[in-house]
């Protein structure tokens, strides 16, 4: 049976959201009618609470709203301080529900196209300070050397402190050949950073691949654009042609893939699924509950597959992760994900932008909800061998006003392995001793997790054809 949500023109399609002007891993879920009831100004008042309670704490806000207009030190609008206090009511609830303005709504709707100005990271808001989730792939901040995990305290020269998400980033896109000072904090360095570049329009190639040795193909992922599932497809069959159909394994790579369009995410893991569901949302209401499911056959065939994940990888990645760990259909290497386990809706206001607003939590095939806990991976494998001094959020459960993980299954839910080859016991977890450190440069020796992850699609290919023979 299709649980898949149908189609409402005019409306905002189902997707996560992620980019450089937003937060990490935003799940977003279609604005329906009966969600639109629920969420709208049908009823005006709190479900908790008498009308004259409401009625009293709205007088509230009108008196502390006449008072700042008429006594504070400058001249303010009336526009700035509604939509600041608006905002102030979504992110005090958790890290990923906000209010964006006509701009900021025109900006979303323009950057899931994987088409967009500015520097190419993604960010979130860290305790008043701009949290790098991860670079985008041959952009500006890739090339500069900006690292997921960095917090930005300052763009040139000016604190961020006091300013929301959407304006930092506001400030942080321009006209491409201009430059930007980030000033930037990083783990193991005491002193701040400062990393100029120069803006750009970003054109995000989100699918890259390569032949490895041994025929065993390597597909990365970078975002869940619109172009994710056309271009693993098309990367697939080019891998193939280029292994003169004798492709033994893939290996696809979502670390620092901090997610994307939820259709993209579904449609990514059907190309690896024959039959099953893939991922399902829990509202607070029953009946704004969904389930997707696999709606087409596995691309490679059965072929060995291993999936690389990090603690950047979030959101459409861990829905993918934890859908083909469910199912058995890859090994997953690395490390823990990020842990964004909520779906964020974003309701458009007629004229005045939207909000994008917490309305559920999604679970793997097993009932898992990863929410705040993140993906295990199957086979543990640290990307260096000093655990690096932390400074600030580094995933979902360290940020303010985190959601609970509630309503799923026991996180030891996931069917157990058994599929391992024998291989996964040799796989060390972490480099050895004076590895080289990773340059991107040079990647198939010095990117220690993509050895192993290697070594394992290796072992894998060799155990199928043997039962094959």
């Amino acid at each position: 049976m299709d649980h898949r949500p149908k189609r409402r023109p005019g409306r905002l399609r189902s997707g996560l959201l992620i980019g450089t002007a937003f937060l990490a891993g935003v799940a977003i879920v279609p604005f329906t009618g009966l969600l639109g009831t629920r969420l709208g100004v049908v009823s005006a008042f709190a479900e908790t609470g008498g009308r004259s309670d409401t009625y009293r704490l709205l007088t509230l806000f009108g008196d502390v709203l006449e008072r700042v207009h008429g006594d504070y030190v400058d001249s303010v609008n009336d526009k700035d301080l509604i939509e600041n206090a608006i905002n102030g009511m979504l992110t005090g609830l958790d890290p990923h529900s906000s209010y964006m303005n006509a701009k900021a709504f025109r900006d979303m709707q323009v950057q899931t196209k994987g088409e967009f100005g500015g520097l190419g990271i993604e960010v979130t808001q860290d305790n008043g300070f701009i949290k790098v989730v991860s670079p985008i792939d041959d952009t500006p901040a890739a090339k500069a050397g900006v690292k997921s995990g960095d917090i930005i305290t300052a763009l040139d020269g000016k604190t961020v402190q006091g300013l929301s998400l959407n304006d930092a980033v506001d400030k942080m896109r321009g006209a491409p050949n201009t430059k930007i000072t980030l000033t930037i904090k990083r783990e193991g360095i005491d002193k701040p950073l400062d990393i100029s570049m120069m803006r750009e329009v970003i054109h995000i190639q989100v699918v890259k691949s390569r032949l490895l040795p041994d025929d065993i193909g390597y597909i990365r992922l970078s975002q869940f654009t619109e172009q994710a599932d056309v271009g693993i497809r098309q990367a697939y069959h080019a891998l193939k042609a280029q292994a003169g159909g004798k492709l033994r394994a893939v290996i696809l790579d979502l670390r620092n893939n901090p997610g994307g369009l939820l259709d993209q995410a579904v449609a990514v893991s059907s190309d690896f699924l024959d039959q099953g569901e893939i991922v399902s949302t829990r509202a607070r209401h029953p009946e704004d509950s969904q389930r997707w499911d696999a709606k087409s056959s596995d691309i490679l065939g059965g072929l060995p597959l291993v999936l690389l994940i990090n603690g950047g990888s979030a959101s459409s990645s861990e829905i993918v992760a934890g859908a083909l760990q469910d199912h058995q259909r890859a090994v997953l290497v690395g490390t823990r994900s990020f842990g964004k386990g909520s779906v964020q809706t974003v309701i458009p206001l007629p004229g005045n932008g939207a909000i994008r607003l917490t309305t559920a939590r999604y679970y793997t095939p097993s009932g898992r909800s990863i929410q705040a806990l993140g993906i295990a991976p199957d086979i543990t494998v640290a990307e260096s061998r000093e655990e690096p001094r932390r400074f600030g959020a580094e995933r979902e459960a360290d940020l303010n006003h985190v959601l609970s993980n509630s309503g799923g299954t026991d996180q030891q839910a996931a069917p157990a392995r058994t599929d391992l080859p024998p291989i996964a016991k040799e796989i060390p977890d972490k480099p050895p001793e004076g590895f080289a450190a990773f340059d991107p440069a040079k990647p198939d020796e010095t990117d220690f997790q993509l050895q192993q992850a290697l070594a394992v699609a290796k072992a894998m290919a060799t155990q199928k054809r043997v039962s094959a023979d």
